[in-house]
């Protein structure tokens, strides 16, 4: 009866949240690497990235951005999928190498009758040494059906979203100079993580089963854009306002945050006493987690997920703090 009234739960919040604008791939998306292992619907509504012997593929934002609601409805590769990597993420390592800022959605494979599971990490300004790896499993399968995974991130708040519910939380209070504050793009890739991605590199990349195929629709991007030239952000553009679908996190979504993390969340670094003898101070810990998320281990990717670079958009010598935002 608790699980059928959380599902009421979950609908009802989704059915009332105030969505963005969904938008065509062309508006706002452009191929990253892949060749013709990239497929745009010729509605422009959907993209399908492949992952074959010969190749993965990705695509990426075609501005950056500082701050805003970002999100597609994912469905995933169907049957045996280990060691296949698909990320849904935001970053900027191509243009600040040295204190590059991401926001990671990454889902690392699954073997059949298993759990599907999702990795959410959070860098910046090059903070790369420093792993705030949270795992989730999912309490569906998502290679049956689309499922929206979104990215908030304001000023002083970074929220990670499932179905337009709240699974994590990162406030800059507590990361301080940790805590991404230049602008990105948004990319979305598969690629072979044999290497690490399925129980730590043990099921790796089966190409019998090939092609691995991720579908993305219903393409938000609600965000302010910087200028490259004026190093300016339409935010303070007055005729182009922006709107946050979700600035708050309210009661009931907190609520439902808190049962998803309490059930379903596998790995917390805020958890993790061999890695970090003392908690971040961004934790917030939850004594109904410490004992049950005690002894698991974080799975770190070995390899980036960007396989093509794309010419700097920021000009060199004008360092991000100084833009005018």
């Amino acid at each position: 009866m608790e699980g059928f009234l959380f599902v009421l739960l979950v609908l009802f919040l989704y059915s009332s949240m105030v969505y963005s604008r969904e938008i065509l791939f062309d508006e706002g998306y452009s191929r990253l690497f892949g060749g013709d292992n990239l497929i745009v619907s010729k509605d422009g509504k959907t993209a399908q990235i492949l992952l074959d012997k010969s190749t993965g593929a990705g695509f990426l934002s075609q501005d950056l951005f500082l701050h805003g609601f970002f999100s597609a409805s994912i469905k995933l590769p169907a049957d045996y999928t280990a060691g296949v990597v698909v990320a849904f993420y935001m970053s900027n390592g191509d243009i600040f190498e040295k204190n590059h800022d991401e926001l990671d959605f990454e889902f690392l494979g699954n073997i059949r009758g298993k759990e599907w599971r999702v990795q959410t990490n959070v860098y910046g300004n090059g903070s790369t040494n420093v792993g705030r790896e949270e795992r989730f499993d999912l309490w569906f399968d998502p290679s049956e059906d689309f499922h929206a995974y979104s990215i908030l991130w304001t000023e002083d708040q970074i929220v990670f979203y499932i179905d337009n519910v709240p699974i994590r939380e990162m406030k800059r209070e507590g990361m301080g100079t940790h805590y991404p504050s230049k602008p990105m793009s948004l990319y979305a890739t598969i690629w072979d993580g044999s290497d690490w991605a399925t129980s730590g590199g043990r099921f790796k990349v089966n190409y019998k089963y090939a092609p691995f195929v991720a579908q993305f629709s219903d393409l938000v991007l609600d965000g302010c854009t910087v200028d490259p030239i004026q190093q300016l952000s339409s935010c303070e553009d007055h005729s182009r306002p922006f709107h946050l679908p979700m600035p708050e996190i309210s009661p009931e979504l907190r609520s439902a945050m808190r049962k998803i993390r309490t059930k379903h969340m596998a790995y917390s670094y805020c958890y993790d006493r061999e890695r970090y003898s003392k908690p971040l101070p961004e934790c917030v810990i939850d004594p109904r987690n410490s004992k049950r998320l005690a002894g698991s281990k974080a799975v770190k990717s070995s390899a980036h997920r960007r396989h093509a670079k794309r010419r700097s958009q920021i000009p060199t010598g004008h360092p991000a703090d100084s833009l005018a935002l």
